[in-house]
């Protein structure tokens, strides 16, 4: 997937500049969270992690030529946000799969991608996640996606990109409680980060 990624980046005519990497150790699981402002995002998230990752993607990014067969080829656990219970079924098989084999998880927390590039309010799912799994969080920052692929555009245009991965988060002795500080603390510093650019 990370040679897939950087073949389809390049075609897309993106250069990609990233900042951060020394907090990411290699054997240990995490929960990746970015904010999402393109399509563009996923490629761009696995040539910056350069690990095993999974992703929850929704069923609508199943329906992109050479994206969808893709992401089937990696098991991208694809999510129906209409399907209530199974959703969440399809989901938690994605989770403990990926645990199973050491894989490290993908989420943007926004749930959608933003229509004009400013980041929109962060949902709980993904801090809930990473509170019942003892998995450490990593925020990353993506600038420059939405500039080469807005949401609805038929057109990718070439354009630079950067990335910041932050330092990760510990949430072991976290619960339930921490949901609400944790989404506002990862957001709050994607949020600056983004400000400073």
């Amino acid at each position: 997937i990370l040679l897939w990624s950087r073949f389809f980046f390049w075609i897309a005519g993106g250069r990609l500049t990233t900042e951060g990497q020394e907090h990411i150790d290699p054997d240990v699981q995490y929960l990746f969270v970015a904010n999402h402002e393109s399509n563009l995002d996923v490629a761009v998230m696995f040539m910056t992690t350069h690990m095993p990752i999974r992703y929850l993607a929704k069923k609508e990014l199943f329906k992109i030529p050479i994206f969808a067969q893709a992401m089937r080829g990696v098991g991208i656990v694809r999510t129906d946000r209409q399907a209530g219970k199974a959703a969440h079924g399809a989901i938690n098989e994605g989770i403990a799969d990926a645990k199973a084999r050491g894989h490290s998880l993908i989420i943007f927390p926004e749930g959608t991608r933003s229509d004009t590039g400013e980041l929109l309010p962060f949902k709980k799912g993904a801090f809930r996640i990473a509170i019942a799994n003892d998995l450490p969080i990593i925020p990353i920052s993506i600038e420059g996606t939405w500039e080469m692929w807005k949401p609805g555009a038929k057109v990718v245009y070439p354009g630079n990109v950067h990335t910041k991965v932050h330092p990760p988060i510990e949430t072991k002795d976290m619960d339930v409680s921490h949901i609400g500080e944790l989404n506002d603390r990862c957001r709050a510093i994607i949020a600056g980060d983004l400000a400073e650019v």
